[in-house]
């Protein structure tokens, strides 16, 4: 290990940051997990929070239960209200960094509230600064909610066609899920997981209960439930090889899940 870290130091001093010998000394340094035992939620805008009381308090429940085994840090979507406001921006010919930071203020309202509804539970919601008292919360109450949006804001990658950000809360969530080196993503969506089709429009559509990354690009899946961009992070991730899509409508499908079982779509980064 010293002899590989004193080289990484001084290929750091010597060489260009995109030399390749560089790169690979830092791909071959060893990994530190920072929240091993945690495991990040993502509850979905439109498909949970939108809903409204009948969908969000049974989950609100089963996060509290849940919380007593499980370190849980639990993102939120932005929903309908961030596509209306993509739509008049759009509309504006304004950039997909004005729309990202739109898209932020949604997921933070809702983060907002989730954070109520557990406030009596001592589950606060954190943003910005706050993150770095994440391993405090998860020490005391074992919960906390943050708003799914990743910060880029003016920053954000522009798509390949297009203004709508590509990196919305769906990979927010799992590069916080990467970063901490959390033991489990779980996506909460008002599906049972992947089919081949949409099943809300086409009753042919098929239940897919696992597939890996490459499989979803070769079969057209790519958008079908996740954002694509956030296929391409889980396949180039370190920590995080899969993630797991249920259906939070079900009761007890959230707390299945954290406790390992194989419920709606697992995807694989290879």
């Amino acid at each position: 290990m010293a002899n590989t870290t004193a080289e990484l130091d001084a290929l750091l001093m010597q060489r260009s940051l995109t030399d390749a010998e560089l790169l690979a000394a830092a791909d071959a340094a060893a990994d530190f997990r920072i929240l091993p035992d945690a495991t990040v939620i993502k509850i979905g805008g439109q498909s949970v929070i939108d809903r409204g009381r009948a969908a969000l308090y049974p989950l609100v429940d089963e996060i509290v239960a849940a919380r007593a085994k499980h370190k849980l840090l639990i993102g939120t979507g932005a929903g309908t209200r961030a596509r209306h406001l993509y739509s008049i921006a759009a509309g504006l010919n304004l950039p997909a960094g004005v729309l990202s930071q739109l898209g932020a203020s949604v997921a933070d309202q809702n983060a907002a509230m989730l954070g109520q509804l557990l406030a009596k539970h001592g589950i606060s919601m954190v943003d910005g600064a706050g993150m770095s008292a994440v391993p405090l919360y998860l020490e005391q109450v074992n919960g906390v909610v943050f708003s799914g949006m990743p910060p880029y804001g003016l920053w954000t990658r522009p798509a390949p066609a297009g203004v709508i950000p590509p990196y919305r809360t769906d990979a927010g969530c799992f590069l916080l899920a990467e970063q901490f080196g959390c033991k489990a993503m779980i996506y909460v969506k008002d599906e049972n997981g992947l089919y081949t089709a949409n099943p809300k429009t086409d009753a042919a559509a098929t239940f897919i209960p696992k597939i890996s990354v490459d499989e979803m690009l070769s079969r057209g899946l790519a958008d079908s439930i996740l954002e694509f961009p956030m296929l391409d992070l889980l396949k180039k991730a370190r920590h995080v090889r899969e993630v797991q899509v249920v259906n939070g409508l079900v009761p007890g499908n959230l707390t299945r899940a954290l406790a390992g079982e194989h419920v709606g779509t697992i995807i694989t980064a290879s």
